[in-house]
């Protein structure tokens, strides 16, 4: 389809910028100070983008400004088209790392920010020293929409994300199997552990999910069975469970590869699971708008490249 050259070149580009930017933060100050321009600036060209679009776009509601279904409908196309915009420039200068001057907001649960961020940083330090690392730990339940409101560049996440969109990039970091891990002094307990003796002993449970009935894959390979778990301690904090059982009775279920790191860490004892439980995939997500940003999959790259060095 020909471009209408006269008709295009009526209409400000730079208001897409700013329309973007009022879609994202849903608030006229806010917007006015993601892109670095005046309240009262933003306002005027939230008139003259309402009258581009012949629609409200936002409007005042009890919570504060929402999106007219108009505008919903925008979020995406006018969020990839700037993306593709800015990959078409930054195409035009070859990416070097070890120049580049870039902060990566990478959102990541910590038994994921232990296993992989020491390694990270390093090459970081050692290969490209100008880009910087913002942490923010991820809810799974919010992890797809964090990246659809480019709260993140990317994330790290436990599963393949089957619910996604097509906007949704994910790709398999590895595999991750399970481990018993305990305390031998303080259970008694020498592997391999037996079924009795996995249920007669109280559990820790690590779980990012809020609400009183948490579940994990254990509860359910044992409901399988007929059978069920004490989990005396929940917690969405990964790394407090060693220390929890270094120090008690208990014993935790957790990915292979932080148990072996925690065991040689704290002299604990692993243990195959007495139950078959099913291998879980880490993923790497990232929002499509991204795909062709040139620092963006170098970094998805390193990140993928030192995951499978774990």
């Amino acid at each position: 389809m020909a471009i209408d050259a006269v008709n295009l070149s009526r209409i400000d580009l730079n208001l897409l910028v700013h329309l973007d930017a009022l879609l994202t933060e849903r608030s006229v100050t806010h917007a006015a100070a993601r892109v670095g321009i005046g309240q009262s600036a933003m306002s005027h060209n939230l008139a003259r983008l309402r009258d581009l679009f012949a629609d409200e776009l936002l409007t005042r509601g009890p919570e504060g400004m929402r999106l007219s279904p108009r505008a919903a409908a925008l979020v995406e196309p006018v969020r990839a088209m700037l993306a593709q915009v800015e990959a078409l420039v930054s195409r035009e200068q070859a990416f070097d790392p070890a120049t580049a001057v870039r902060t990566f907001r990478f959102g990541l649960p910590d038994s994921m920010e232990i296993l992989l961020m020491p390694a990270l940083l390093e090459r970081l330090r050692t290969i490209a020293p100008g880009i910087h690392l913002r942490l923010s730990n991820v809810d799974a339940s919010r992890l797809l929409k964090e990246l659809d409101a480019d709260e993140v560049d990317l994330a790290i996440g436990y599963g393949t994300f089957h619910h996604g969109q097509i906007h949704h990039k994910q790709r398999k970091l590895f595999t991750e199997t399970f481990l018993c891990m305990f305390s031998a002094e303080k259970t008694g307990i020498t592997p391999p552990i037996s079924l009795d003796d996995y249920l007669r002993l109280p559990h820790v449970l690590t779980s990012l999910t809020p609400g009183q009935n948490v579940r994990g894959v254990v509860d359910e390979a044992l409901e399988k069975l007929g059978l069920h778990r004490s989990v005396v301690l929940t917690t969405p904090r990964f790394l407090t469970v060693p220390s929890l059982v270094a120090r008690a009775p208990v014993i935790v279920t957790m990915g292979e590869r932080r148990a072996r790191l925690f065991a040689t860490e704290l002299g604990l004892t692993l243990s195959p699971p007495p139950v078959a439980l099913s291998d879980v995939t880490v993923s790497l997500l990232w929002h499509a708008s991204y795909d062709h940003d040139p620092a963006h999959a170098w970094f998805r790259d390193l990140v993928s490249e030192l995951a499978a060095e774990l």
